[in-house]
């Protein structure tokens, strides 16, 4: 099993890297997290998001690896606790299949792509700034994988 994430996003800042780097460096040799980050579509001033939306929505179709679980990040999606998401990868673990979870772009996620997804998912309430999001996910799997480890970096 691998752990997927594609996310809308090149050139991140260096802190972005480094915080997403250091959570996927923790994860354990049979469970790696890979990162595809998705070249964002063009926006045109003046214009809502939607061609660039569309595009990138082909781009991230066409990265998901076959036999994947995708799971759209949307702030509409499913509030989870921690524990939660740990029983959702040890679901996927059981199953024998790698979840692909998905962060849009600055206009968020086409409904295609949304569509297309077995599960949503939001990391808060909170409207996130994209790159923000790749790290706080990382770090959610990371420490969910310890729950289902017994590991104490989680404590209820």
């Amino acid at each position: 099993m691998k752990l997927h994430l594609i996310a809308v996003g090149h050139k991140m800042p260096g802190w972005i890297t480094a915080g997403f780097d250091d959570y996927a460096r923790r994860m354990p040799p049979d469970l790696p997290l890979a990162l595809t980050e998705i070249r964002p579509g063009h926006r045109v001033a003046g214009e809502d998001g939607v061609r660039a939306r569309q595009l990138e929505a082909e781009r991230i179709l066409a990265a998901l690896p076959a036999g994947s679980v995708p799971v759209a990040l949307d702030e509409r999606g499913a509030q989870l606790t921690t524990r939660e998401l740990a029983g959702w990868l040890t679901a996927w673990m059981d199953e024998g299949v790698s979840p692909a979870f998905i962060i849009g772009g600055a206009d968020g996620l086409d409904d295609s792509v949304k569509a297309r997804a077995v599960k949503q998912l939001a990391l808060s309430r909170l409207t996130l700034p994209h790159a923000l999001a790749r790290v706080m996910l990382a770090e959610q799997l990371y420490r969910s994988l310890c729950i289902i480890k017994g590991h104490p970096y989680h404590r209820d």
